[in-house]
């Protein structure tokens, strides 16, 4: 279990947040946290999860709230995400929910 000192860069960062409502912002919070866990993460692994999901927060924010999807779809192609992009307009918490169950298949299979 990770000590408040190594998440605190999670829990500090505002980035992450920014422009999400509070479910989407707490599932990746949570997400964050419970993967650094996982990976007995050093300040280098938390500092490349808070990047990517600083990436992600912004893509769910263009996508849902600013729906400016050819913005998301730059930033997708720019940040090399893997998961694929939705075909339409989404609820902001069920497209977090896909990006997070996407992003963790390929260590379940």
């Amino acid at each position: 279990m990770l000590t408040k000192e190594q998440i605190n860069p999670i829990l500090a960062d505002d980035a992450l947040t920014r422009g999400l409502g509070d479910p989407e912002a707490r599932m990746l919070v949570e997400w964050l946290v419970e993967e650094a866990d996982r990976r007995t993460a050093d300040e280098g692994q938390v500092r490349s999860l808070c990047r990517w999901g600083r990436a992600v927060s912004r893509f769910v924010q263009l996508w849902c709230y600013a729906e400016s999807h050819g913005a998301a779809i730059q930033l997708a192609a720019s940040e090399r995400f893997e998961w694929p992009l939705p075909a339409t307009w989404v609820e902001p918490c069920e497209l977090m929910e896909e990006i997070l169950d996407a992003q963790a298949e390929p260590e379940a299979a």
